[in-house]
């Protein structure tokens, strides 16, 4: 598979699949002891390293836990598994194909964002890719087909499949502002992740309002007190 390849100046960087930092450390370390081995891949969740409220990220750098980059790739984890909740939830073929194609660019973006910009890691991850902007925006239009037309703001509810899209849709919009917080302090984000994340929110709405025609329940209109 290609790598995810990083441009910083005249320097290439490899990211790879990653959400817990520390994890992926220790892992990158015993691959560069010993041969891919399914025996040699069992290791402790626990390591004891961030009890000092510091953790690592891929490169090694340590930082608090609190650092921004740490709360970016931390939502997008949030996201993912409230994507997988509500794959869990919703009893629709397509949809759940869709989900578990998404998870997966959200892993990838996950160890993009864990990454050191100025170190290299290891291990390479599969690339995030304009396409799957494109592909998101096609399972937009295709949703939009079969929708009636907006006449009022949608308040989240009806039921709890279409709140659980609501949520989701949330913490993606979260997520995104965590990346474009990045790069206004002047770290390194891939600006696809950012687009990424933002047409995930739109999806995310559109799946909602179509999780509500499937199971035939109403949507709640907003109606403000006047």
């Amino acid at each position: 598979m290609e790598s995810l390849r990083l441009i910083n100046g005249d320097r290439p960087l490899l990211c790879r699949r990653k959400l817990d930092a520390a994890y992926w450390i220790i892992v990158s370390r015993i691959l560069s002891l010993y041969p891919p081995n399914p025996k040699n891949m069992s290791i402790k969740i626990y390591t004891k390293t961030g009890d000092n409220g510091k953790t690592s990220l891929i490169g090694g750098t340590k930082v608090a836990k609190s650092h921004i980059r740490i709360e970016a790739y931390g939502t997008v984890d949030e996201l993912n598994s409230y994507v997988g909740l509500l794959n869990d939830h919703f009893e629709h073929d397509h949809t759940k194909n869709a989900l578990r194609e998404v998870q997966d660019r959200l892993f990838t973006i996950g160890s993009s964002l864990a990454c050191d910009p100025d170190k290299e890691p290891l291990l390479k991850i599969p690339d995030l890719k304009e396409e799957d902007v494109q592909w998101l925006e096609q399972e937009i239009d295709a949703m939009n087909t079969v929708l009636p037309p907006m006449k009022s703001f949608i308040l989240p509810g009806g039921h709890i499949v279409i709140s659980t899209a609501h949520v989701a849709r949330c913490i993606c919009r979260r997520a995104e502002r965590k990346c474009v917080s990045i790069s206004e302090n002047e770290m390194f984000v891939d600006p696809l992740v950012i687009k990424y994340l933002n047409r995930l929110g739109d999806y995310l709405f559109i799946l909602a309002r179509f999780i509500a025609h499937e199971l035939r329940i109403e949507e709640v209109a907003w109606k403000p007190r006047i």
